[in-house]
């Protein structure tokens, strides 16, 4: 059968699309790869080819992540992270909003790269968590609207009008985003779409923080800057290395991402060791921000052992570090 009249058959049997990704995903991963599809990749291993494939993450780990509920959970982490660090409590809303935003945005994200992948029959292109949100569809669609239409709600009635002016580049900049990655429009033909997610996805976690921080000469805005500078690197590094390990083995030139996540790892340890005598909870965020690209480094020297989804999902759970801040908040009382 032709490969174009194969790819329709896929696309309109939904259905079974799912299965074979969700029962079987690395059978599939490895048969995407080769470019056919035959009735013996559905068949389960037996159990020493089993004891042989790459590790799979338990299934609470991959629904987190093909759900996109990683994204808000990585944000909620470093926007609470960057209020600790300059001293902030946020309002319970704050969270909330950012939460439902963050969530909508990638669910949408999502759907628009399956629709248009879908729509140019190039279903390579496609990963598993772009067929979950097809898949599921009826489902995540109006739950997304229904998040976007509630934080719009928090934004009139419950942000006040000096923080929604700031808040508004954050906007603009997300429809830029969207317009740069789904119309195929350059605006920004310097900035890559891993650049522009680690730079919007670090303005959303730090704005709540730095519009409502009272900055002075024990605490300057230096201090948090650096943090942000840092972490929007990490973002960055995060879906850059996610990208490169989806490449499916295409030649990927660069400097490799072990190598990269190693340097981050330094640049953060040194400024926190610069920080930790003047501003320790600066330094003990770096410090976390410097394990994650360590983790990152781990990551990329063992992704041939473990499959597609389980890499995606432990790249986002390294970005949890910061989580550490609760065990070490009443170590650092001042």
């Amino acid at each position: 059968m032709p490969r174009p009249l194969a790819q329709r058959r896929l696309l309109y049997d939904s259905k079974r699309l799912s299965e074979i990704r969700f029962v079987t995903g690395h059978d599939f991963y490895r048969a995407e790869n080769q470019g056919v599809l035959t009735p013996t990749e559905l068949h389960f291993r037996s159990d020493t080819r089993r004891r042989n494939s790459p590790l799979q993450a338990p299934s609470f780990i991959r629904q987190w992540h093909l759900s996109s509920l990683d994204a808000p959970t990585v944000a909620l982490t470093w926007c609470v992270a960057f209020a600790w660090t300059v001293n902030v409590r946020l309002p319970w809303w704050v969270l909330i909003l950012l939460s439902m935003g963050v969530w909508a945005v990638y669910v949408a994200d999502r759907l628009l790269d399956a629709r248009g992948s879908m729509r140019r029959l190039k279903l390579e292109q496609l990963h598993e968590r772009h067929f979950f949100h097809w898949h599921h569809r009826r489902i995540l669609a109006p739950i997304a609207v229904f998040c976007a239409l509630a934080a719009t709600w928090i934004v009139f009635e419950l942000m006040p009008r000096a923080t929604r002016e700031h808040d508004s580049l954050l906007a603009a900049a997300s429809v830029l985003y969207f317009t740069r990655v789904h119309t195929g429009r350059r605006i920004l033909p310097l900035l890559s779409k891993e650049s522009l997610v680690g730079i919007l996805f670090t303005l959303g976690c730090a704005l709540p923080a730095f519009t409502r921080a009272h900055f002075s000469p024990e605490t300057p805005v230096s201090t948090l800057l650096i943090t942000v500078a840092l972490f929007a690197l990490l973002a960055w590094l995060n879906c850059y290395a996610i990208y490169r390990w989806e490449a499916h083995g295409a030649p990927t030139p660069g400097i490799p991402i072990s190598l990269l996540a190693l340097l981050l790892a330094a640049a953060s340890l040194i400024c926190a060791v610069l920080l930790a005598a003047s501003h320790p909870r600066s330094a003990i965020l770096l410090a976390c921000g410097a394990m994650a690209a360590l983790l990152l480094a781990a990551l990329d020297r063992v992704r041939a052992q473990l499959t597609p989804v389980t890499l995606r999902a432990a790249a986002d759970l390294a970005l949890l570090t910061p989580a550490l801040l609760l065990v070490l908040a009443p170590l650092l009382r001042k």
